[in-house]
Order: C-alpha cells, then structure tokens, then sequence
C-alpha cells in the first residue's frame, strides 16, 4: 500500500504535473511551427530557387528495380536507395525556427519577469506607535477583567 501511495505523491507533484503540461504544450507548439515553416517560409524559399522543393531533394545511390519476370519467375521491386539530404535540411530549418521562436519567448518572459522583480513590494503596514502600543495594552487588560 505504502508503494502505491508514494508513486500517487510522485505523480501529483507540481514538478511532474509542469513537466506533462510543457511537453503538451511544446508538442502543439512545434506542430505550430513545422506548418509555418512548411506551408509559410518554405514556399518562397522553394520559389526563389527555382521551384526546388527541399523534402525532394535527394542522391540516388542505387536506382530502383521495378518487377521483373524472368524464366516465368516474378521477382520483387526494389525500391531506389538514396540519401534524403533535402529532408534533412527542411528538419535543421524547422529546428533553428523553433529554436528563434523558443528564444524570444523566453527572452519576453525574462523581460516580464525583470519588471515584477523591479516593481516595488507593497509596503508592509508599518509598525504601532507607542501611543498605539499602550492603548492595545490597556485593551488587552481591560478584556481580561471582564
């Protein structure tokens, strides 16, 4: 029993509970970023070069086989094998725009935070006055004879 109560402890901690929040958070929002990369910065780009979609971007090492016959025998495809640079390079600009978006998200929040720690504290209430220390006494002494 003691097992089950201390992993229920574990997942309910702020910690956890932030870290599952952050990691839905970043998944929506690198979905976010991958369609404005995708369908917003990449089509100019592409435009600009001719038309040249990256994701097709590839070397072939080895064509591909198409199915053959041979002596009444079907033999398989093969498919082409290839290096897939042109992906790779769509993946690296995803990751340095998430990583700009990532870096002035965080740069505001340090602003924001900077702000809240320059805002002066509410004053505490200040202290009684003497005057107003001897009449809470003789409240006080008051109360208890009654």
């Amino acid at each position: 029993m003691g097992f089950i109560k201390d992993f229920k402890a574990f997942l309910l901690k702020g910690d956890i509970v932030n870290l599952a929040t952050a990691v839905i958070v970043a998944t929506a929002f690198g979905a976010i970023v991958k369609s404005f990369t995708n369908d917003i910065i990449m089509p100019p780009i592409g435009v600009a070069l001719g038309g040249v979609d990256f994701t097709d971007l590839k070397y072939v090492i080895k064509e591909a086989q198409p199915e053959q016959v041979i002596n009444g025998e079907t033999i398989a495809a093969v498919e082409a094998v290839t290096i897939n640079y042109g992906n790779f390079i769509q993946v690296v600009l995803n990751f340095i725009i998430i990583g700009f978006f990532i870096f002035m998200f965080l740069k505001a929040y340090a602003k924001t935070k900077k702000k809240e720690k320059e805002s002066p504290e509410p004053a505490s209430p200040p202290a009684p006055s003497a005057q107003e220390q001897l009449l809470m006494e003789i409240r006080d002494v008051l109360k208890s004879k009654q």
